[in-house]
C-alpha cells in the first residue's frame, strides 16, 4: 500500500466516524455535546495538520546539510565549462 492510500484511508475513515456522529446516522442516541464537539473537528483536523506541516518543514531546514566537497566539486565544473566556452569563442 502506498502512502497516498494510507493517507486516503485514514482520511476517508476519519470522514466516516464523523458523518455518523454529527449526523447520527446509526441512532445511536449520543448526547448532544458530542455532536457540538464534533461538528468543528475537520476545522481543528486541517489547522492541527497545518501546523504539523510547518514544524516539519522548519525542522528539516533547520537540520539541512550543507555538503561542502559537492559545492566546490560544482564550482570546478562551472569553471572548467566556462574555460571550455572561452576556448571556444563565447564571450562571459
Amino acid at each position: 500500500m502506498t502512502k497516498l492510500l494510507e493517507w486516503v484511508f485514514c482520511v476517508l475513515l476519519l470522514g466516516v466516524a464523523w458523518a455518523l456522529v454529527t449526523f447520527d446516522l446509526l441512532d445511536l442516541r449520543l448526547p448532544p455535546i458530542y455532536k457540538e464537539l464534533a461538528w468543528p473537528m475537520p476545522v481543528y483536523l486541517l489547522v492541527l495538520f497545518g501546523c504539523y506541516s510547518i514544524a516539519t518543514i522548519g525542522y528539516r531546514v533547520a537540520t539541512f546539510n550543507d555538503c561542502e566537497e559537492a559545492a566546490k566539486e560544482l564550482q570546478t565544473q562551472i569553471a572548467e565549462a566556462k574555460a571550455d566556452l572561452r576556448k571556444k569563442g563565447l564571450k562571459l
